[in-house]
């Protein structure tokens, strides 16, 4: 028979071949951009600075310190290569497999029924958005603690046994008075569950998830003595007591979180369509698991929901929770899968909604493990009980594993990108307003914008009051020279989410480009009022102040952005050239302006025209003109070598200048 650690690494391993089409996705616009994308200090990697950002923040409506040090670990080590991203998650799912399988082994000494289950977990569809959405490390990473967690506490226990009988040998002498145990093992369970909360707090229930193994395997609820049967549930419940503080701890800190930004209200959304979208989501998600077909990465969260639909949903329910309490004696582990799903979905079914889904895969991530325990060890019994169901259940194995590998593989192509993903999505969730929206944005960015505006336009007409569409049409609409138009979008984008820094900050650009200088500057700075750390209102703060004559402040304001993403092309080379040429001597800093162009130059390659040109600008202003000539006639020699667009006439005058022993100079008030 294989040995336990053999099943384990094959899984990770098999796992690890089944995911590794990931590796060739890219990132995608939905929610990577908050993340990684364009997250400067994440991209920054580790540093103390980024990790008092990760304790602190509630970027993203979510405290989870240890997802963030996640990704600045990634950028630290892989910067903005996909691949590596997608390699950390997949690794984490391999290892949750190994785990899983090794958790139940103990607590169950089943070798192929916790195989299968670790192998259904590791290979079902439904947790591919979970492991090929790089923002989703906070589904794979909670969970890996949460395995952990549960490791920790079985072998805490077991340590708790009597060694002869195998029953609780009762409180150890140096046993702590509050929660009954002295084994390391328990404090170690702690510290991971402390982990896996500030990774995703959907584990808060992870405690009760310990109270249903106390039920079943460990049979801990009662003891039997020499007398009688004595009742351990109390002294269970005081073990658990840190537990639950800390669970109750991230409950109200997420809550906190997610109040202003996430959390609907139940204005919004009443709290009977809440109970009864709850219903029919559980349900669904019975129904994907059994038949994975038409997952999307966003299931919209309807207007009505059929009274019918309810009901039946309703009574599935009830029938299956009636049955596993009546088979509990016969087959414990059922109720303990039951509840295992169920518990854990009550985090994230919606009677606190956040966000406007129905439903998402990626909350089955660990639920999941409470469905394939009831129906793994049901078909164990079912082939104890009746040996000639043997056959047909090795079969069924043999059928349903594969099969599952082969949708896998089919929707991780659906993560290939931006546009593959939504349009994946809109194929199976027609009326799917967010959809619509990310898919425009993805247009955009492949530089369509007609197809990106009718993606826009039928995201409003499925959602009229959704800002973000406002704010979209607004900035194409700028682009392609319609400025009025833009202002009437991102004033009703500012109107239908006054809290939104990324809506304020579009509103001042077109304010900005329409001349009304007063009114983008108090646009700016209400976007820099609601997110101190972006970058992108300062910046153009700064480029205002230029214009009103405010040099000095416009600096400190450029300065500012660049410090929040140091890396970002366009305000290095613009700040270099300011400090450069402008024709206020006392802001001119050629040292600093050397010291940006440099930068620039690693950024984005020494034979950008641009690049050598703010280079020359800043030899310029130090007076090192023959350098100054060098490289400005290398850039006015590409800028002409790339044809019409590049302005290499006035590259040749500034050399002119420059051979003259003249530093540039000009006014960025008309810039």
């Amino acid at each position: 028979m294989p040995r336990p650690r053999t099943i384990s690494l094959l899984l990770a391993f098999v796992t690890m071949l089944v995911y590794l089409p990931a590796t060739r996705n890219g990132f995608v616009d939905f929610d990577d951009d908050d993340y990684v994308t364009q997250n400067p200090i994440v991209q920054k990697g580790l540093t103390w600075s980024g990790v008092k950002w990760a304790l602190t923040t509630r970027h993203a409506s979510n405290w989870h310190p240890v997802t963030w040090l996640s990704h600045m670990a990634d950028c630290q080590a892989f910067h903005l290569n996909p691949a590596g991203h997608h390699w950390d998650n997949i690794l984490l799912h391999a290892v949750n497999a190994a785990l899983l399988f090794v958790l139940l082994w103990q607590l169950t000494d089943a070798l192929w029924p916790g195989a299968f289950i670790a192998a259904l977990f590791a290979w079902h569809p439904l947790h591919v958005e979970s492991v090929a959405w790089v923002s989703e490390r906070k589904d794979v990473l909670s969970t890996c603690f949460a395995l952990l967690t549960l490791l920790a506490y079985v072998n805490a226990v077991a340590r708790g046994r009597h060694p002869a009988t195998g029953n609780e040998s009762g409180p150890c002498p140096h046993a702590s008075r509050f929660i009954l145990h002295a084994s390391p093992c328990y404090w170690l369970a702690l510290l991971f569950f402390a982990l896996g909360l500030m990774s995703k707090p959907m584990l808060v229930t992870l405690p009760f998830v310990m109270l249903l193994l106390d039920y079943w395997p460990l049979e801990r609820f009662t003891v039997i003595t020499a007398e009688a049967p004595t009742a351990l549930l109390p002294r269970l419940l005081v073990e658990k007591i840190p537990f639950f503080l800390l669970a109750a701890a991230a409950s109200v800190i997420t809550f906190l979180v997610q109040k202003n930004d996430a959390v609907a209200a139940l204005a919004k959304v009443p709290l009977p369509f809440r109970f009864a979208n709850a219903i029919v989501a559980c349900a669904g998600y019975l129904g994907k698991t059994i038949c994975p077909i038409h997952l999307a990465v966003f299931y919209p969260l309807p207007i009505h929901i059929a009274w019918l639909s309810v009901l039946a949903a309703a009574v599935a329910l009830a029938l299956a929770t009636a049955l596993v309490i009546f088979a509990r004696k016969q087959c414990p582990y059922l109720l303990v899968g039951w509840l295992w799903f169920l518990g854990t979905l009550v985090p994230v079914i919606g009677l606190v909604q956040v966000g406007d889904q129905a439903m998402a895969d990626r909350y089955t991530y660990f639920p999941l493990i409470g469905i394939f325990i009831a129906l793994a060890f049901l078909a164990r019994d079912a082939v104890r009980r009746w040996p000639f169901l043997k056959t047909p259940s090795v079969a069924a194995t043999l059928l349903i594993l594969p099969a599952c590998i082969i949708v896998t593989e089919r929707q991780l192509t659906f993560w290939r990108d931006s546009e593959s993903l939504f349009t994946h999505a809109l194929a199976v969730t027609p009326e799917n307003a967010l959809s619509h929206l990310n898919l425009g944005a993805a247009l955009e960015a492949q530089n369509k914008p007609d197809a990106a505006l009718a993606e826009y336009q039928k995201a409003l007409q499925l959602d009229p009051h959704r800002h973000e569409v406002y704010n979209n049409l607004g900035k194409l609409l700028l682009t392609r020279g319609q400025p009025q138009a833009a202002l009437l979008y991102c004033r009703q984008a500012v109107q239908l989410d006054p809290q939104s820094p990324l809506s304020h900050n579009s509103l001042g650009i077109v304010l900005l480009e329409l001349g009304r200088l007063d009114e983008a500057s108090s646009e700016f700075s209400e976007a820099i009022r609601l997110d101190g750390d972006y970058a992108s209102p300062r910046f153009l703060m700064g480029r205002l102040l230029l214009k009103q004559g405010h040099d000095a402040e416009a600096v400190q304001n450029l300065h500012a952005a660049l410090q929040i993403e140091p890396d970002n092309l366009q305000m290095v080379i613009y700040l270099a050239r300011v400090l450069a040429a402008d024709e206020n001597a006392q802001i001119r800093d050629g040292n600093q302006a050397l010291t940006l162009a440099l930068r620039a130059g690693r950024l984005a390659g020494t034979n950008q025209p641009v690049v050598l040109d703010t280079l020359a600008m800043a030899y310029a202003e130090l007076g090192r003109f023959d350098q100054a000539i060098q490289t400005e006639q290398q850039a006015a020699t590409l800028a002409e070598a790339a044809g019409p667009g590049n302005d290499d006439s006035t590259m040749r005058q500034r050399l002119e200048r420059y051979r003259n022993h003249l530093p540039w100079r000009q006014s960025f008030k008309s810039d």
